[in-house]
């Protein structure tokens, strides 16, 4: 048997549950990332799903697992390969090491147990496994007569600490000499927060995302004055603008661009006015002609967004210059006076009422971003049937899930089962693509044309069948044109094939 070998143990059926096995040599194997599944996707062989968790694929010979970045869909399974005997190390970039407990603890509770003693327990043996690496150094993870092995983290530009695992393999027997790339999740360029990936200098074999494999995203400056028109209309109508969003990513990302709009709405015309009581539950009702940016509240409805968006505040050395200068300027992006956090259940559902029965204009945002779970599931119960508020999405929405329902057959007047409920869907749905995280497929085109040495062999994870064969068509193309030979191929199962 010939080695390097990748198995694909999730991200074939779809976006969810990514978990790549790099088989190194007979006996040294790692993981790249470990995540729940969404939906309906399953792992490889359909035996795992989002309500079958356990690791159903061998652990023998797996020595670290690598995290690319700390969203659900790419760790959320941790607690279930610590529970299946896993030993080993888990790898990640200095921001994932500051994020991740807070990202594990959360799955242990849901999947395990809320006790607080073995919730400590926990928390204490991850934080004894994980080894944060800087950017751009290498690390070495094997050293035998047989194989030597070393990898490099480097910024993804998807979520703060995201990165794209870089993997040298030399086998001192033969002088064979492998690099192999796995992408995680590539950020969209001017991303907010974030700087833009840069591509490797080379790869023997990429394994990469496709989210967006078949589409190209807004500019910013387009999707920021949709944001501002979709704002504005709905709260014209007296209504709320309800953005379902993921904890971590998104949700520090609109913060970002809201405070960047209230900025410039406030300089243009006037100073910011008091927001009034700052619990999350009241505010002063302003009686306008206008919309009165500087008393907007934007409602941060998610305890777990809040502990995220103050660790993001910590991590401000890793922020892009733009982000950086207006910090400069005595600007908080993530902290600013329109800015109301809810943290109670009990203020929770005080704010559901008061917005569904109050014609108060205001901004929400809140978990998860597929509503699936969360409570923006109780926002949606109480709103979806009245045409005065406004559904905004600006991820991608799994199938399955009720956010892609609602994304589907909202707009024509259809319905969404929620907790086993049906619930007509009345609100105005509207979903702007350029906010997602992800690259669209010119990043993801651009991400190996930019290396100096181009990969010979691309596998396609991570994406919907339709996008993934559309950028497969997009590679082939270009290697093509530029005379070059590749091996393209979408994995559908776990079986093994040889990197080349």
């Amino acid at each position: 048997m010939s080695f390097p070998q990748i198995l694909h143990h999730g991200a074939v059926a779809g976006v969810t549950g990514s978990c790549h096995q790099l088989q190194m040599d007979a006996e040294h194997a790692l993981l790249v990332d470990c995540g729940l599944f969404q939906g309906v996707e399953t792992s490889a062989e359909g035996k795992a799903g989002a309500n079958s968790l356990a690791i159903e694929f061998s652990l023998a010979g797996i020595k670290a697992l690598i995290a690319t970045h700390v969203h659900i869909d790419h760790v959320g399974r941790i607690p279930y390969l610590l529970a299946a005997g896993f030993k080993g190390p888990i790898l990640c970039s200095e921001p994932s090491a500051k994020l991740l407990p807070i990202v594990l603890e959360d799955a242990f509770k849901l999947g395990f147990s809320r006790d607080q003693k073995q919730v400590e327990r926990y928390l204490k043996l991850i934080k004894q496994r994980i080894i944060a690496l800087p950017y751009k150094t290498w690390f070495s993870l094997v050293d035998t007569a047989q194989l030597k092995a070393k990898i490099r983290l480097q910024r993804a530009g998807h979520i703060l600490g995201s990165a794209y695992v870089e993997i040298d393999l030399h086998y001192p027997e033969t002088g064979e000499q492998k690099r192999i790339v796995f992408s995680g999740d590539l950020g969209a360029p001017h991303a907010p927060l974030l700087p833009a990936p840069k591509a490797p200098h080379r790869a023997d074999t990429l394994v990469i995302e496709s989210t967006y494999g078949d589409r190209q995203h807004e500019a910013r400056r387009t999707r920021r004055q949709r944001l501002e028109k979709v704002i504005e209309q709905a709260l014209a109508n007296n209504g709320t603008v309800l953005i379902p969003a993921f904890s971590i990513g998104r949700t520090q990302e609109l913060l970002y661009e809201l405070e960047d709009i209230i900025h410039r709405k406030n300089t243009a015309n006037q100073p910011p006015r008091p927001l009034g009581e700052r619990a999350g539950v009241r505010w002063e009702a302003h009686t306008r002609l206008q919309l009165d940016w500087s008393s907007l509240p934007i409602i941060l409805d998610s305890p777990l967004a809040s502990r995220f968006t103050q660790v993001y505040r910590e991590l401000e050395p890793f922020w892009d210059s733009e982000a950086l200068q207006r910090v400069k300027q005595g600007r908080n992006p993530l902290g600013f006076g329109n800015l109301l956090t809810v943290d109670s259940h009990g203020a929770h559902l005080a704010m559901v009422n008061r917005l569904a029965q109050t014609a108060q204009p205001a901004i929400v945002i809140a978990g998860n971003g597929m509503c699936s779970s969360g409570r923006i599931v109780n926002y949606l119960k109480a709103m979806l049937h009245d045409p005065r508020h406004d559904v905004l999405f600006v991820g991608y929405q799994a199938r399955g899930t009720p956010g892609r329902a609602i994304q589907v057959h909202g707009p024509s007047g259809g319905y969404v089962e929620l907790d086993g409920e049906r619930y007509t869907v009345d609100a105005k749905i509207t979903t702007i693509g350029g906010y997602s995280a992800h690259a669209d497929q010119k990043g993801l085109l651009g991400f190996v044309t930019r290396m100096r040495h181009w990969p010979s062999d691309i596998r396609i994870v991570h994406g919907d069948a339709a996008a993934k064969v559309a950028l497969a068509e997009r590679f082939k193309a270009y290697y093509e044109q530029a005379g070059r030979e590749v091996r393209v191929s979408i994995p559908t199962g776990s079986n093994t094939a040889e990197a080349q």
